[in-house]
């Protein structure tokens, strides 16, 4: 009997070490890192003082716990005491990047200064100058680095997937925007949110998350810095002839830049050339698309002679292609004759590829021409002016975010379709009449082309006397272009007032 009864304690004491084994310790989280400087700039012929608070804002669960690290570089003018002073969050699309180019290419205090006639910047040294033309004497800004990107990690047993998705990283910034503007007492400071590429996906997906439901943050405006949307207008999948559509202005600007319009002269400015190619694009163009192999033989004739005319590629190669040119496609075949490559990001860039006879370019090279100038300028700057050290790498783009991230916005794929923030675009203006949008697109972006920019702002109910349009002669980020960095500033300056 005695044994029996001494058993279980035995048996008990025999697997404690085995059961320590199988446990493993919890993560530490670290002690979040904040490094605050104070600066003075002179911004459009105003000398103001300014500090920049650099560091961490921990996400939290229900229960108070860490979920995630966001970092952030929040500049506050500390020369005034203007309660309406505005407040813009920044940050940048991917899914996978940092702030870093918005950040250093027109809203900050300093600037990366790259050649406006899309040249290579080569090696180091490069030059970082003082930016005049920052928005600082005008507004507050805090620039976000999304989890996964910059210093933005997940913390303990929590994992990037949970943040990693259209829906997740909206609820994710919407929480860090509600928790700074509590703790730095802004709710009553007008807002707004500037994205660039998929960063205005994501601020549509945030107009969502911040103005609908009780508790709600409401906007006074949203900027959209070569804008993506609605997603069928930028997607070239199977089936879908959208795409086709909306891109091939840009396939004229191209060439146009590059003068491979034939009988570029019969029009007198690139403006009026670009208004002939969306009437075409809209009318006829879409019109045997959507007729497939119904399309007479005279109709067909017809839009690949206009083809030929607005891109300058080859008739035969335009008909082999069945009249659709995607844009990798293009950027191949526009100058294929010469051995170059022209850039997705910005089409005026040119490279070359060692395989000449390919379908697909090897690497972007107006993304390679530039990539290296800011990733040295970001960690000069924080390493050298806002004392920031850390051991870890600052992420610039991250390509494990962009293929782990959840595109499923609605609650099953059937449902789901191309993903689609416009309608909240266009919900956010209906419930809040101040809710104002400013739209940059550049001539030569094949990555987020004007006339897809222009196919969503014309549907889904949105309020087109409360969206600015404008147009810049340069690509995706068009603030490397001189000319319209300041055209850009400018405009939104007077947006912003």
């Amino acid at each position: 009997m005695q044994l029996k009864r001494l058993l279980p304690v035995l048996m008990l004491a025999f697997s404690q070490p085995v059961w320590a084994e199988d446990q493993k310790p919890a993560t530490p989280i670290p002690e979040p890192q904040m490094s605050i400087t104070e600066h003075r700039g002179e911004f459009h012929d105003e000398d103001i003082r300014y500090q920049v608070a650099a560091g961490d804002t921990y996400l939290k669960d229900d229960q108070g716990k860490p979920t995630a690290s966001i970092f952030s570089i929040a500049y506050t003018r500390t020369d005034t005491e203007d309660s309406n002073r505005p407040l813009m969050f920044v940050f940048n699309g991917g899914p996978g990047s940092s702030s870093v180019w918005l950040h250093m290419g027109i809203f900050g205090p300093k600037r990366v200064k790259l050649p406006s006639d899309a040249e290579r910047v080569g090696a180091a040294p490069w030059q970082m100058v003082e930016n005049p033309l920052s928005l600082l004497d005008q507004t507050d800004m805090v620039f976000i680095d999304p989890v996964g990107t910059g210093f933005s990690r997940p913390l303990g047993e929590h994992k990037g997937k949970e943040f990693w998705g259209v829906k997740e990283d909206a609820e994710s910034l919407a929480q860090f925007i509600k928790r700074y503007i509590s703790q730095h007492n802004r709710w009553n400071s007008p807002k707004y949110l500037a994205g660039e590429s998929y960063g205005t996906t994501r601020a549509g997906a945030l107009v969502k998350e911040l103005q609908e439901g009780w508790g709600s943050v409401d906007l006074n405006g949203v900027l959209l810095i070569s804008s993506i949307l609605d997603f069928q207008a930028g997607d070239f999948t199977p089936g879908n002839d959208v795409p086709f559509v909306t891109f091939l202005p840009t396939y004229a600007a191209t060439a146009w830049y590059h003068d491979k319009v034939p009988n570029k002269d019969q029009w007198s400015s690139m403006e009026a050339f670009l208004t002939d190619v969306r009437d075409f694009a809209l009318s006829q163009y879409t019109s045997v698309l959507m007729k497939g192999s119904l399309a007479s033989d005279q109709e067909t004739k017809q839009v690949l002679e206009k083809l030929h005319q607005y891109t300058g590629l080859d008739k035969q190669y335009i008909e082999q292609a069945d009249l659709r040119i995607n844009e990798f496609y293009f950027m191949k075949e526009l100058l294929r004759d010469q051995g170059k490559v022209v850039g997705r990001l910005d089409s005026r860039y040119l490279g070359e590829d060692a395989d000449k006879v390919s379908t697909r370019f090897e690497a972007d090279p107006s993304s390679y021409a530039i990539d290296g100038a800011y990733t040295a300028a970001i960690n000069q700057y924080m390493g050298t002016t806002l004392n920031v050290e850390r051991e870890q790498e600052y992420q610039i783009l991250s390509g494990e975010v962009f293929s782990n991230w959840n595109w499923l916005y609605g609650n099953s794929p059937r449902a789901q379709g191309f993903i689609n923030v416009a309608p909240f675009i266009a919900t956010g203006m209906r419930q809040n009449k101040d809710f104002r949008v400013f739209v940059a697109n550049g001539y030569y972006d094949l990555a987020t082309p004007f006339f897809a920019t222009e196919h969503s702002m014309n549907h889904y109910g949105i309020d087109l006397d409360r969206v600015t349009m404008k147009y810049y002669e340069a690509g995706h980020m068009m603030y490397i272009h001189q000319p319209s960095l300041e055209a850009l500033v400018k405009d939104i300056r007077a947006f912003i007032d």
